[in-house]
C-alpha cells in the first residue's frame, strides 16, 4: 500500500509542477471568464451606427406614411424611381434601397433591399418585422377587427411547475444544469484518461519503467497511476471552479462600475428589435430584469444541488477509474502513440454513444433508453448526470452506482492482466487474439 501511495504522490507532483498544467489551470479559468462575460463586453464596446435606409414605396394604401424606425434604423420616403434611387446612390449617406412593390399584400415576399455590402442581419430582422405587422395590421383593418380587438385577444400562458412539496422547479433549467453536467464528465473522462495512456507509453518507451518494475508490482503501479492522474484532474477542477468565479464577479463589477448594468446591456443588444409599437416584444426593463432573476432563483431552489455536486464527484471518479484502467491497458500493450488506435475504437464508442444519447434523453429522462444507458457502468457517468437534475429514484441510483463499481472493478481486473504482461513486452505488434490470450495467463 505505501508503494502504491508512493507511486501516486510522485504521478501527482511530477503533473502539477509541469509548466502545460499551470499554463492551462491559469488560461482554463480566463478562457471561460472571457467566455462568459462575451456578450457583456460586447455591448460595452459596440459602435452604436444609425443605418438610414430609403423607401421606394409603389404600394397604393398599405405604406401611406413613414415606417418606424428604431435607434438604429431610420426609414427615409424618397419620390425616385427604383432605377433613379440605384443611380444616384450614395453609401456615405444611406444604408440601403427597401423597395416595396405595388402587390405587396399578394405577394409579401416581393419586398427588397438593395445595399451595397452584405446586409446585416439585425436590420434584415427588422425590416422584416415591421413589414410583417404593417401588413397584418392592413388585414385586420380590411377584415373589420381593430388592433385593441386583437390584442385584448392575444394570450400568454406561463406555466408554473412544482413539486409536490411546493417547491418551484423548470425543466428548461433542469436541462441546461444536467447537459453541463454530462459533457463535463465526458470531457474529463477523455482529457484524464488518455493522459493515463500517454503516461504509460511514454515510461515504457523510455524503459523507465523496467526500473520501476524492480521495485514495485505492475498492478500497484498502474493504480497509483490512475489514482494519481485524478487527482490532478480534481486538483485542476476545483482550481478552475474557485478561479473562474473569481475572474467572473470581479469583471461584472467592473463591467457595472462602467455604466454599463445588464438592464443598459440587455436594451443595447435588443434595441434593434423593439419599436414603439412593440413589434418584437417588451423588451428589458428592471421590471423585467427583477422578474426574470427572481424566476430564476426560485426555479433553482427547486434542484438539489447538493445531490448533484455529490454525484458529480461519484460519477467522474467511478468512471474516471475505469476507462483510465483501460486506457493503462492500452498503452501497456503498444509500443507507441500511433499503434494505440486500433484499440483506442472499442473504449471509446461507448462513451461517445453515451454523450449522444444524453441529447435525446434531455427530451424525456424518464424513458427506457434513459433508464438503461444510467446503468450501464461504461455509459452511466454520461447519462445519469444528465438525468439527475430532472429527479431520479433513490434505487436507481444506488443500483448504478454500485453497477459502476462493480464496472471499475471487473475493468481493473481485466486492464491489469493485460498491463502486467504487455508493459514488459516491446517490438511485437499486438492483436486482439493475443490480448485474449494475456487475460489467462497466470503467474
Amino acid at each position: 500500500m505505501n508503494k502504491i501511495l508512493l507511486i501516486i504522490q510522485r504521478e501527482y507532483l511530477s503533473r502539477v509542477k509541469k509548466k502545460s498544467f499551470i499554463v492551462m489551470t491559469i488560461l482554463g479559468p480566463v478562457l471561460m471568464a472571457a467566455l462568459a462575460l462575451s456578450p457583456v463586453m460586447i455591448a460595452n464596446y459596440s459602435e452604436d451606427t444609425v443605418s438610414k435606409i430609403l423607401i421606394i414605396d409603389q404600394t397604393p394604401d398599405i405604406f401611406t406614411s413613414v415606417l418606424p424606425g428604431s435607434e438604429s434604423v431610420v426609414f427615409i420616403n424618397s419620390k425616385l424611381s427604383l432605377d433613379s434611387a440605384k443611380a444616384a446612390f450614395d453609401p456615405d449617406l444611406h444604408y440601403g434601397i427597401l423597395f416595396l412593390p405595388s402587390d405587396m399584400m399578394k405577394n409579401p415576399g416581393g419586398a427588397m433591399l438593395f445595399t451595397e455590402k452584405q446586409a446585416n442581419l439585425s436590420v434584415t430582422t427588422y425590416i422584416e418585422s415591421i413589414l410583417k405587422k404593417q401588413i397584418e395590421n392592413d388585414k385586420l383593418k380590411s377584415a373589420g377587427i381593430d388592433q385593441k380587438t386583437l390584442s385584448s385577444i392575444e394570450t400568454q400562458v406561463d406555466l408554473k411547475t412544482l413539486s409536490l412539496k411546493g417547491e418551484e422547479n423548470s425543466a428548461e433549467l433542469a436541462t441546461v444544469v444536467g447537459f453541463i453536467c454530462g459533457f463535463l464528465i465526458y470531457m474529463f473522462i477523455f482529457l484524464y484518461g488518455v493522459q493515463v495512456m500517454r503516461g504509460v507509453i511514454e515510461e515504457k518507451s523510455n524503459r523507465i519503467v523496467e526500473i520501476i518494475i524492480s521495485s514495485v508490482k505492475p498492478f500497484q503501479l498502474m493504480m497509483g497511476k490512475i489514482v494519481g492522474i485524478a487527482l490532478v484532474g480534481l486538483t485542476q477542477f476545483l482550481l478552475w471552479i474557485v478561479l473562474t468565479l473569481t475572474l467572473t464577479t470581479i469583471a461584472g463589477k467592473v463591467l457595472v462600475d462602467s455604466g454599463k448594468d445588464a438592464t443598459v446591456i440587455a436594451q443595447q443588444m435588443s434595441k434593434d428589435k423593439l419599436d414603439p409599437n412593440g413589434i418584437q416584444g417588451p423588451g428589458a426593463n428592471n421590471e423585467v430584469k427583477q422578474d426574470v432573476i427572481s424566476k430564476v432563483l426560485g426555479q433553482m431552489s427547486g434542484i438539489n444541488f447538493p445531490l448533484i455536486i455529490t454525484c458529480f464527484i461519484v460519477y467522474f471518479l467511478g468512471g474516471y477509474l475505469l476507462y483510465s484502467a483501460l486506457f493503462a491497458a492500452i498503452g501497456a500493450a503498444v509500443d507507441n502513440e500511433t499503434e494505440t488506435q486500433q484499440f483506442m475504437l472499442p473504449v471509446t464508442i461507448p462513451l461517445i454513444l453515451a454523450f449522444v444519447v444524453a441529447q435525446s434523453i434531455i427530451q424525456n429522462p424518464d424513458s427506457q433508453l434513459g433508464f438503461w444507458f444510467s446503468i450501464i457502468p461504461f455509459t452511466s457517468p454520461v447519462v445519469m448526470m444528465v438525468r439527475i437534475a430532472f429527479g431520479v429514484p433513490g434505487w436507481e441510483l444506488a443500483l448504478s452506482i454500485s453497477l459502476l463499481i462493480l464496472g471499475f472493478i471487473g475493468a481493473t481486473w481485466l486492464a491489469g492482466k493485460i498491463y502486467r504482461t504487455g508493459i514488459l513486452l516491446y517490438g511485437k505488434k499486438i492483436t486482439y487474439k493475443e490480448l485474449s490470450r494475456w487475460l489467462f495467463y497466470k503467474g
